[in-house]
């Protein structure tokens, strides 16, 4: 019953929200500031609240008269100021409602919001309180309507069992010291309000408590004009209490029980304001509908200097709200799914989308795995990398060659150099690009981790025909100059507990070395396996350094495998396929992390190979090499 009233709720509001983005765009709409509206509402009726206590007379004889003079004898100032003050009253409670709905309707009231929740429900009874509080101080008739009504629904409670209602009996029970305490209430109240505000945006990361400044001036100027066309004025002259309240206009923001109260039937009107109340406070805690996920997981992100940053995302929180939380600069505007500042590419695990505007997240872009982070909560662990910084990140810049070693026949090893010490900042596993003369790019994976920044280091390979690697291996020198674009790619060791295997083949080593270098520099401690595959056993151009890896870390191994030994090589080790050699050691790969890079042929014939053996495809992680002259997808290194 209730998913299905959100169903519809949420139907609304999307084709309200949907009007609204036509007509102020996604960023001024106001459905998407509700919160903020709010906030300013109460500025606004706070400050022409101020303005006219200190005209305002607390004597009971004193009371309707000063309201009177601050009105029309200086209607240009208080007059506007007392029109203004109720409106901005009523607008406050329709967006605090508004916002209420809003969050119902979108579920956004479990878990972690629990509290914000609750605190919002106890808002709406203190605003509520402080408003009826409020249409009793200009003691007019519509003031004695809503003091005798509001005491006589009290009286109802056993706690005063009619004591109160005796104050009212004669005009002259009433004092100025009851004007006092109403005063008091008036100023305490609103006070109150203020500060269950600010405890109700504490949990909320980056809660705005100010709308854009364009809603902010239509709102202001709306409200002015409001005034001036239709000021708020005492109702019926002053109150006497000899006189029953024939004929008034209520406020219907604040006062829509009244006369079903002034009736007969304070009973049943506590009894709906206390069953709505209980429901409402309860929500949180219903229990959730069948498939909806409870458990928190941890997000891995690609910072905007290309670090990876670990955060935790507790049960039903938006990939957004997990990231700004944990003091992330995370792009986002309109926070619900309309803009499209916020998206991201989910490259590991899966996420559950959040009701957003078609046109902020289209199918086609969500089939590529784009997500929106204020609508994305994750169904488990998730690797995501925001447009924005992706965007951001890469930059063109000049290299120089400062070393070359040859590590074996036809591989290269350079470490470039860039002007001034300058750094770039990259996460392990991604590449760069060379650019050529005309423009076009070869790839390459960082090799060194990126902790080690003061110089990038290739791994470069000859490729029979390659324009530039046979420039690097017949006329590259050091100190030459070389055009590069990057940090590009994500392939990167994601955030889990499961075991790791690398699958590298020739080359495929290097984005490896930079992996594996940054998870011994970070502490990981997981179990690492590497296969390392290649035709003779002199390709293996950097073994000893895995093998010095595996004496100093118990977590790691290494496993060359050649898979065309010669009776010269006179090779002892694993022989065959790299990936045959893995599945021969771990017929189940359930529970496990692959990792494979290398040629396309080789990931080809790996992959399905690994998946067939149990691997679960949100584990498998790829990095295919291929040559220039054939189509590459982004983000595949390319030695040629």
């Amino acid at each position: 019953m209730m998913a299905r009233l959100q169903a519809l709720l949420q139907g609304l509001l999307l084709r309200a929200e949907a009007v609204f983005n036509a007509a102020f765009g996604e960023r001024l709409n106001p459905l998407y500031h509700l919160g903020a509206i709010t906030f300013f509402l109460f500025w606004l009726v706070g400050a022409s609240g101020l303005y006219l206590y200190a005209f305002f007379e607390t004597g009971v004889a004193a009371a309707h008269a000063s309201v009177e003079a601050l009105t029309h004898g200086q209607w240009f100032a208080g007059g506007v100021m007392r029109s203004v003050h109720r409106y901005a009253s009523d607008a406050m409670v329709a967006t605090m409602l508004l916002h209420l709905l809003r969050h119902f309707a979108f579920d956004r009231f479990r878990g972690w919001r629990w509290f914000s929740w609750l605190t919002g429900v106890a808002l709406v009874w203190l605003v509520y309180v402080s408003g009826i509080n409020g249409y009793m101080l200009p003691w007019d008739r519509l003031a004695q309507f809503v003091a005798v009504t509001s005491f006589e629904w009290l009286d109802w409670l056993p706690a005063f069992g009619g004591s109160l209602m005796r104050n009212f009996i004669y005009a002259s029970s009433i004092s100025d010291r009851f004007f006092s305490l109403l005063s008091f209430l008036h100023v305490g109240l609103p006070l109150a309000v203020l500060l269950l505000m600010w405890v109700h945006v504490q949990r909320v990361p980056k809660a705005r408590t100010l709308p854009p400044r364009p809603i902010a001036l239509g709102l202001a100027a709306a409200l002015l004009l409001l005034s001036l066309a239709w000021p708020a004025l005492s109702q019926g002259g002053a109150a006497e209490l000899g006189q029953a309240v024939a004929r008034i206009a209520p406020d219907w923001f604040y006062l829509a029980l009244f006369p079903w109260i002034a009736g007969g039937a304070p009973g049943p009107a506590w009894a709906l304001v206390g069953a709505g109340t209980v429901l409402l406070a309860t929500l949180p805690f219903w229990p959730r509908r069948r498939g909806a996920g409870a458990t928190g997981h941890r997000m891995t992100l690609a910072g905007p200097a290309g670090e990876d940053v670990l955060v935790p995302v507790r049960p039903d929180e938006t990939l957004l709200d997990a990231g700004l939380r944990h003091g992330l600069p995370l792009p986002f505007e309109c926070r619900n799914g309309a803009c499209g500042a916020c998206l991201c590419s989910v490259e590991q695990g899966t996420v559950a989308h959040l009701p957003y505007q078609a046109h902020a997240l289209p199918d086609a872009l969500k089939m590529q795995g784009k997500a929106l982070l204020c609508c994305a909560v994750p169904l488990q662990d998730v690797a995501v990398a925001v447009d924005a910084w992706a965007a951001a990140g890469v930059r063109e810049f000049a290299g120089k060659v400062v070393r070359m070693e040859r590590l074996a026949e036809d591989v290269m090893r350079l470490w470039i150099g860039l002007p001034g010490g300058e750094r770039v900042r990259f996460a392990a596993g991604q590449y760069l690009n060379v650019i050529l003369e005309d423009g076009q790019r070869r790839a390459f994976s960082f090799a060194n981790p990126p902790h080690d920044d003061a110089q990038i280091e290739l791994h470069v390979r000859r490729i029979p025909g390659g324009r530039f690697t046979g420039r690097v291996f017949d006329g590259l020198r050091a100190g030459d100059t070389l055009r590069l674009e990057g940090p590009l790619g994500s392939f990167r060791l994601a955030a889990s507990e499961r075991p790791i295997f690398f699958v590298a083949g020739a080359t495929g080593f290097a984005p490896v070395k930079s992996i594996v270098e940054d998870a011994f520099r970070r502490g990981i401690s997981r179990p690492m396996r590497l296969y390392w595959g290649v035709r003779r056993p002199a390709d293996l151009y950097l073994l000893p350094l895995a093998q010095q890896w595996q004496r100093d870390h118990p977590q790691f191994r290494v496993v060359p495998v050649v898979s065309e030994p010669r009776p010269e090589d006179r090779w002892t080790g694993r022989t065959g396929l790299v990936h045959e050699a893995m599945l021969a050691d771990a017929q189940d790969l359930a529970g496990i992390e692959v990792y494979v890079c290398g040629s396309v042929r080789m990931v080809d014939t790996a992959v399905p190979a690994l998946l067939a053996h149990g691997l679960d495809e949100q584990a498998c992680f790829s990095d295919a090499f291929r040559p220039a002259a054939q189509a590459r997808p982004i983000q595949a290194p390319d030695p040629a």
